[in-house]
């Protein structure tokens, strides 16, 4: 799969692409963008990752964490700030989405601090039937009394 420009490249991600994604993504952990992901943690995410390649470099970054037949999200979406506005970012997610339907799941969810950028993807805050997503953040100091 090719980006609007012809020199850009999707392809699947490879072991040996992991130190450069490690790269890639560490200027957006640094900003809090990202979560911190470990080598295993990306070594993981390969084989359902995804990456933009231009001119022999890797400027993007996205994977599909698979949690069971009905479930995945987007992780670790990252395109180099050099690169960005460029329909890399929208190529990556589209190929993780390609690889759900593939593999029929259900929902794909995204958990993210660029809503726009998802909305423009096609991802919205519900889902048919008016499912929602709820989170909390634990506090690992104290637990919630029922939980003791």
């Amino acid at each position: 799969m090719t980006s609007p420009q012809a020199d850009a490249t999707i392809r699947s991600a490879k072991p040996e692409d992991v130190p450069r994604i490690l790269a890639l993504i560490e200027p957006f952990v640094s900003a809090g963008k990202l979560l911190q992901r470990t080598i295993e943690e990306i070594r993981d995410l390969v084989p359902t990752g995804f990456v933009a390649e231009r001119g022999g470099a890797i400027v993007g970054f996205a994977a599909l964490e698979v949690y069971s037949k009905k479930l995945a999200e987007i992780r670790s979406l990252a395109v180099s700030a050099d690169q960005q506005k460029q329909g890399l970012g929208s190529q990556l997610v589209k190929a993780c989405v390609e690889l759900a339907v593939r593999r029929n799941i259900l929902e794909v969810m995204a958990v993210t601090s660029s809503e726009a950028f998802f909305r423009d993807c096609g991802f919205d805050f519900t889902l048919p039937g008016e499912k929602k997503a709820l989170f909390i953040q634990p506090v690992f100091s104290q637990a919630p009394a029922d939980l003791h």
